[in-house]
């Protein structure tokens, strides 16, 4: 063997040697980082817990309330009837924020009058913006009282119209919280990702 032989030999040898040791050092990286990649994954209880929920509300009936949770926390969903939508105006005399001017109580399609995507379908958080109790839910009218039907907190006597606007001279602060929500078809409402309507 000539020595140009020896010195082309001796460098394929030593390309060969390079590329396999690179590779086989790629193929220990890889195989450190997917566990540790791994690792930096939410778990499972931590994925449901922040989870979209879908409510079905094809055979839900007019004056019909489901409660749900949604991220550990309550939510309500309301199909108001047609004698409950007509009623939403009247007592906007007596609502702290009838038009519901604080922006962080609900997203942006839900700032009109039904504080809803659908005005049928009401979705909002059940805690009492005072001190966080669950509201119950009071659908009698009764005129004499200039009561509609809403929610009202036992606790410390917060009234909530059938809008979830906060009534005054009552501790809650604020109207209830409006969750993002769309709707996924027509009878199928996901709590937890924004965009309204289907």
């Amino acid at each position: 063997m000539t020595e140009d032989e020896m010195e082309r030999l001796d460098r394929n040898r030593r390309h060969f040697l390079t590329v396999a040791t690179g590779v086989t050092g790629l193929a220990g990286l890889g195989a450190f980082s997917i566990p540790f990649l791994a690792s930096l994954k939410p778990s499972a209880r931590a994925q449901a817990l922040g989870a979209p929920v879908e409510v079905a509300i094809g055979s839900m009936e007019p004056g019909e309330l489901v409660r749900v949770l949604w991220r550990g926390r309550l939510v309500f969903v309301l199909r108001r009837s047609e004698e409950m939508l007509a009623k939403l105006g009247d007592n906007d005399g007596n609502l702290r924020d009838p038009n519901s001017e604080v922006v962080e109580q609900q997203p942006e399609y839900a700032a009109n009058a039904t504080r809803s995507v659908k005005p049928e379908y009401l979705v909002i958080e059940g805690s009492c913006t005072h001190l966080g109790c669950a509201p119950l839910e009071d659908f009698e009218v009764r005129p004499s009282e200039q009561w509609n039907g809403g929610f009202f907190c036992p606790c410390h006597g917060s009234k909530f119209d059938l809008a979830g606007r906060v009534f005054q001279g009552v501790p809650a602060p604020t109207n209830l919280r409006v969750p993002p929500y769309r709707f996924v078809r027509d009878d199928l409402i996901l709590i937890g990702q924004d965009s309204g309507a289907a």
